[in-house]
């Protein structure tokens, strides 16, 4: 029978990186059945205590933590030890390799990512700009923009927009139906990232399908015709290589996954300015 680990997630904030570093983690083993309990804002060794308590009652336990403050984080390691229950700090070492590097003490303070500081202001920035040049509006100023995305119908600009928003990009997406619906002003502006989202016929056929019968549309149109939906596609990728715009196919990739390979294409584009 296959062992059932318990993933305790003990975090001095929210837990939201620990998350993700566990997503990760977990995608490198094919065979890995599990549960995870998770535990925010573990601030005491009274809330230290109870969690081992708790994991003393469960079988195959497996803690992994992030608390920032030192002397918590070695009282949670030091106790799972004496009960024998693997315990990992994922980013204790980091920091302290960091702080030799940068020749400076970590602040170790909970929660230090969301204090409100330039970044934090430039990310909401970012968001409300984002949120104002969606679908094409508010079009006069979009060379503002740190980045424009351009693609047909369902092609994922809208939330790969927002996602790129959240990371602090001015990111302005326009529908692409014709030549004629991209504006003159970034035709020629080669200080702009402008990237092109593609994607498989069948696959945005399949999603437009979906997206009709969501919307209770049953009428046969244009928008869900696969010939002309292969015809938007061909046309687009015209466009993008009359401009020498990058162009990323989305068909089997996440939001995050076409967010990354834009923001290298960004980073590379302001580079060569």
């Amino acid at each position: 029978m296959e062992t059932k680990h318990q993933i305790y997630l003990v975090s001095d904030s929210t837990g939201e990186t620990l998350d993700r570093i566990f997503i990760a983690l977990k995608a490198q083993f094919e065979n890995f059945s599990y549960e995870t309990q998770h535990f925010s804002f573990t601030r005491t060794e009274n809330q230290i205590l109870k969690i081992l308590d708790n994991a003393s009652k469960d079988k195959d336990v497996i803690i992994l933590y992030t608390i920032v403050e030192k002397k918590l984080a070695n009282f949670l390691t030091h106790k799972a030890n004496s009960m024998s229950i693997p315990c990992f700090g994922v980013l204790g070492e980091l920091i302290q390799n960091f702080s030799k590097i940068l020749n400076q003490k970590a602040s170790h303070i909970p929660s230090a990512q969301y204090t409100v500081n330039e970044e934090h202001n430039q990310r909401i920035e970012a968001i409300q700009f984002t949120m104002n040049h969606d679908d094409g509006n508010m079009l006069g100023d979009i060379n503002k923009s740190d980045i424009i995305i351009l693609g047909v119908s369902r092609t994922s600009k809208t939330p790969t927009s927002i996602y790129l928003a959240n990371r602090g990009y001015k990111t302005a997406n326009i529908p692409l139906i014709n030549e004629k619906s991209i504006p003159d002003k970034i035709k020629d502006n080669q200080k702009l990232c402008i990237v092109g989202l593609t994607a498989d016929p069948n696959r945005l056929y399949d999603i437009r399908k979906n997206r009709m019968n969501t919307l209770k549309e049953n009428e046969s149109s244009d928008y869900t015709n696969l010939e002309k939906i292969t015809k938007e596609l061909e046309l687009s990728k015209k466009t993008f290589s009359k401009h020498r715009w990058p162009t990323i196919d989305v068909t089997r990739k996440s939001v995050e996954e076409t967010a990354a390979s834009i923001i290298k294409i960004y980073e590379i584009t302001k580079r060569n300015v």
